[in-house]
């Protein structure tokens, strides 16, 4: 079958990379460069996502976990094991029997695939590459390991292996509109194909408004905005703020400190950049927690990408980060997902396109 991919991201790489393995032949359509929005604009971490286990999804997390050795393992230059050191303060919205539950249980959905055991340090044992932190309150702080990567680099190094498949991959091609009949009109011409997989991610929705075609799912774009400051350190840090419960990162980034991320609801016409009250938010997160405090001087750089979460009628924090999959005559459009699970996404792609063609 002729299949033509829309959209540059992760997700619509590993769609093409799984259709191509399956024989297809694959047409990549990005209206940019690859890798140039949403998925070079991470907390530049391969998870499972502990705090996914409090919303009870327990599935996410653990392909999450597992799909996080299957890139380790293939791209060992772009990624590297990391430690997370969680602190535990007197305020904390959760405690020591809860946080241990919660890591008891990250590590044994990894599986052969986990990365190392969790620990707990009390105050007065405390490594030296946790220090920094305040210790009014301090009770003391879990670690455990996930593992880090260039989101960018390593996207374009599955898109490198798509191409040396057979993938054809067209940048700087804007499609304008799709057909359920499989015709696909970009801003040099216009292509007919046997199926349309519309991963476009924050952009699917308003592709399919733009091209008449209905959809019952509705996406909540929600924008992740980071700091990069100019502190090294030497682990990384899982900071549960007081003030809402969120887990915000301070993360080692090339021999400075990447702190991140927000989730601020985002609309397609606004700019995707971090603003004033986010830099605020994240700067004021850090120094929640450490001695040496960070302030507006400190701040390298900042970057935002928009998360195409699909809309539960929940807080932002509160949405799941799972994927939807929706077929409309030749159309097969992709709603949501995450980039440590997008191998996934692509195979589970693939095999919706593999039953289009097994009843046309």
């Amino acid at each position: 079958m002729r299949v033509a991919i829309v959209g540059g991201g992760i997700n619509g790489v590993m769609s093409a990379w799984a259709l191509r393995r399956r024989g297809h032949e694959v047409a990549l359509f990005e209206r940019g460069v690859l890798m140039g929005a949403t998925s070079a604009a991470s907390s530049k971490l391969l998870h499972g996502g502990l705090r996914y286990l409090e919303q009870g999804d327990v599935r996410q997390v653990y392909e999450g976990l597992h799909e996080r050795r299957w890139w380790m393992q293939r791209a060992p230059m772009l990624t590297r094991r990391v430690e997370l050191f969680l602190p535990l303060y007197s305020h904390a919205p959760h405690g020591r029997l809860a946080l241990a539950a919660g890591l008891t249980a990250y590590d044994l959905l990894a599986g052969r695939a986990r990365l190392g055991r969790h620990g707990w340090w009390s105050r007065g044992r405390m490594p030296e590459r946790a220090s920094g932190l305040k210790p009014d309150g301090l009770r003391g702080a879990f670690s455990y390991w996930d593992a880090q990567m260039d989101d960018a680099a390593l996207g374009r190094w599955a898109a490198d292996r798509a191409r040396d498949d057979g993938v054809v991959i067209h940048e700087n091609t804007d499609v304008l509109q799709i057909a359920r009949d499989g015709e696909l009109r970009t801003t040099h011409d216009a292509s007919r194909f046997d199926v349309i997989v519309n991963v476009a991610g924050p952009w699917a929705r308003a592709l399919l408004d733009a091209s008449g075609i209905a959809s019952h799912t509705q996406l909540d774009l929600v924008r992740g905005s980071h700091l990069v400051v100019n502190r090294a350190i030497e682990a990384g840090f899982a900071l549960n703020l007081p003030s809402d419960g969120r887990l915000v990162f301070a993360l080692p980034h090339h021999g400075r400190t990447l702190v991140g991320t927000t989730e601020v609801r985002q609309t397609l016409d606004e700019p995707i950049a971090c603003s004033v009250a986010e830099r605020e938010y994240l700067l004021d997160a850090y120094n929640t927690f450490f001695v040496n405090g960070i302030g507006e001087a400190d701040i390298e750089t900042t970057f935002a990408g928009v998360r195409p979460l699909v809309d539960s009628g929940k807080s932002a924090h509160a949405q799941r980060r799972g994927e939807t999959i929706e077929v409309e005559g030749r159309v097969v459009s992709v709603f949501g997902g995450k980039w440590t699970t997008s191998r996934l996404l692509g195979e589970r792609v693939a095999a919706t396109v593999g039953r289009l063609k097994e009843s046309s």
